[in-house]
């Protein structure tokens, strides 16, 4: 019998799981659980956008397209991009369509991480980026945010963790798991540490439509930013297009032709009947982002306040779709509340260590779920922390 634990890529082998899966796997083996879980918008798919799919498979547009995707498609998103961020790229030579934003952060890695390489990886953040830069054969460089700066990452900070091995910072705002965002004011003291620099930024906008009070600024906009940033984002949050796993990189050609290669192996392209819903959804979605942005806020200041009246501190979260409360009081690990919590008072949400070790003391709470269900979960939680 075959022992595969010596036929196993050593660095996947040792991998971990993802802890927000876990907590979302373990709802599908329990009864009458509230979970405020998983990122994904309750919304369903705005009508034209899926219409639009269905007549591309109505006219038997089933093939696939070429590898950098749809060249509509591609020159819609480069509109979209100038019209909602002032940001302009060539659909042609620097814009490639991916299977969700997943895979261009991934690919986006690959392209550029060799092994020894060194990626800056400000946390608590998304779960994804530490692995897939372990198995390229880079070391994560993981550097604290804190409450109490918002949960932005410092100048200071980044500065502390260059080394000549730095290849690249990932800078993934609005934040998931904290829904800090991060100003032009905050990025323009990012850039001046990395001026003069050759370091790259991957710079992770999938909820760049999410910010509350003020509009997203990225980093490519930037003066000299933009011939390092590798920007990588998708339709998925903004268009509440999950499973229809659509996304985007845009990056100077020398970057983008790195990337396709990789896509071209791996991939071959985009689905076809996506790619005709995102054009849809870039040419028409403006008024659909408005209306659920409208109603995230909503739940975003109904949830805040529900969690500061049981007494749970909270920063306040000014983008995506997260609030990251401070658990600390209560004498448990991040870990122990959320199981305990899930066990004994039905309600699941992530302990904030799946999101790096600085996640100790915290748990993520989307608030991606109706008014109704959040005051499910709320009412739980309240039961429980009494209980404590």
């Amino acid at each position: 019998m075959l022992d595969y634990s010596k036929l196993l890529n050593p660095t996947v082998a040792s991998m971990p799981p993802s802890g927000i899966r876990k907590f979302f796997d373990l709802l599908d083996q329990m009864d009458d659980v509230v979970g405020l879980t998983v990122g994904q918008p309750d919304f369903v798919t705005p009508w034209h956008i899926r219409e639009e799919a269905i007549l591309s498979l109505e006219k038997g547009k089933t093939y696939y397209t070429s590898n950098a995707g749809l060249m509509t498609l591609r020159e819609e998103i480069c509109h979209y991009l100038k019209r909602r961020f002032d940001l302009t790229y060539d659909p042609l030579k620097e814009t490639v369509i991916t299977v969700g934003g997943s895979e261009a952060i991934n690919m986006a890695l690959q392209a550029i991480i060799a092994p020894g390489d060194e990626v800056i990886i400000p946390e608590p953040c998304f779960v994804c980026y530490a692995p897939i830069t372990e198995v390229c054969g880079g070391i994560p460089v993981p550097v604290v945010t804190k409450s109490e700066d918002k949960f932005k990452l410092k100048p200071e900070t980044l500065k502390a963790a260059i080394t000549k091995k730095t290849k690249c910072l990932v800078l993934a705002y609005p934040n998931n798991p904290t829904g800090a965002i991060m100003t032009k004011e905050d990025l323009e003291a990012i850039a001046d540490v990395l001026k003069g620099t050759d370091i790259l930024i991957l710079s992770d906008e999938i909820y760049a439509e999410m910010t509350y009070g003020r509009r997203h600024c990225s980093v490519a906009s930037l003066p000299d930013m933009r011939e390092r940033t590798i920007l990588v984002s998708g339709f998925s949050k903004s268009y509440a297009m999950t499973g229809w796993r659509l996304g985007y990189v845009c990056a100077p050609r020398e970057l983008c032709k790195a990337i396709l290669k990789l896509h071209q192996y791996a991939i071959m392209c985009a689905p076809t009947a996506s790619q005709y819903a995102g054009i849809e959804a870039c040419r028409n979605g403006d008024e659909d982002i408005g209306e659920m942005i409208a109603e995230y806020d909503r739940r975003r200041k109904y949830i805040l306040s529900g969690l500061q009246d049981i007494g749970i501190p909270c920063f306040e979260p000014e983008g995506a779709f997260y609030i990251f409360p401070d658990i600390s009081q209560y004498g448990l690990s991040s870990d122990e509340f959320c199981n305990r919590l899930l066990y004994e008072s039905k309600c699941a949400i992530v302990p904030g260590t799946a999101f790096g070790k600085c996640g100790e003391g915290f748990a993520r709470i989307s608030y991606a779920y109706s008014v109704k269900h959040i005051t499910q979960a709320l009412e739980r939680i309240e039961d429980f922390v009494k209980k404590l």
